[in-house]
């Protein structure tokens, strides 16, 4: 099939979520391919790329993955301001993870872009045996907050592209595709003073 008239996306990805639940686990599988049994906690925000393609436009993910520790919380704005795009993760093994999210997807309606699409991801779904998070309570939250919801294992790798390709063909869908350059305008104000402006 000819991808005619493909658009290209930069879109502002953010990862919130209690320290400990996976996030830079996610990000290193999807980013890189790869997982690190001891992860290290991330301070302040890490920051990473990702293009993917789809069929109808190229997304190009800006991903800020920040970190969940308590005192790093006040920096969070910072970088889910402008975000066309969030996933909140927690643990299924914690129920206090749970409790966070919640708090983050509250923060995210408050504060977050009205437009915000938001992904809920419950990571750890290898440990299923250690589960203190069931599947349909992530499902009920997700369903009445207007979120998409995967369980997701940045061990096994299980719905970690599927989370990403997801997201991607929501922002495609929500992009307006318009011809890329620009028109510059004449316009004559001022007792006849020519202005050129442009537009995007």
């Amino acid at each position: 099939m000819a991808r005619t008239g493909n658009k290209n996306v930069q879109a502002k990805l953010v990862l919130l979520g209690d320290m400990g639940a996976g996030k830079t686990s996610l990000v290193l599988r999807f980013v890189k391919g790869q997982f690190l049994e001891y992860q290290e906690s991330t301070i302040g925000a890490a920051f990473f790329t990702q293009v993917l393609s789809l069929n109808q436009a190229t997304i190009k993910f800006d991903i800020w993955d920040t970190a969940g520790q308590e005192r790093y919380h006040s920096l969070a704005p910072m970088y889910y301001r402008g975000a066309a795009a969030a996933v909140v993760v927690y643990d299924i093994t914690s129920m206090d993870s749970f409790v966070r999210a919640k708090k983050w997807v509250q923060e995210l309606q408050r504060q977050g872009n009205p437009n915000l699409i938001m992904f809920l991801a419950a990571n750890k779904a290898d440990l299923a045996e250690k589960r203190k998070v069931g599947f349909e309570d992530g499902e009920q939250f997700a369903k009445e907050n207007g979120m998409v919801f995967l369980e997701t294992s940045a061990k096994t790798a299980q719905n970690v592209n599927e989370l990403f390709y997801e997201i991607a063909k929501k922002l495609a869908k929500a992009s307006p595709s318009r011809p890329t350059g620009m028109k510059l305008h004449r316009g004559s104000q001022d007792g006849g003073r020519r202005l050129f402006c442009c537009s995007v």
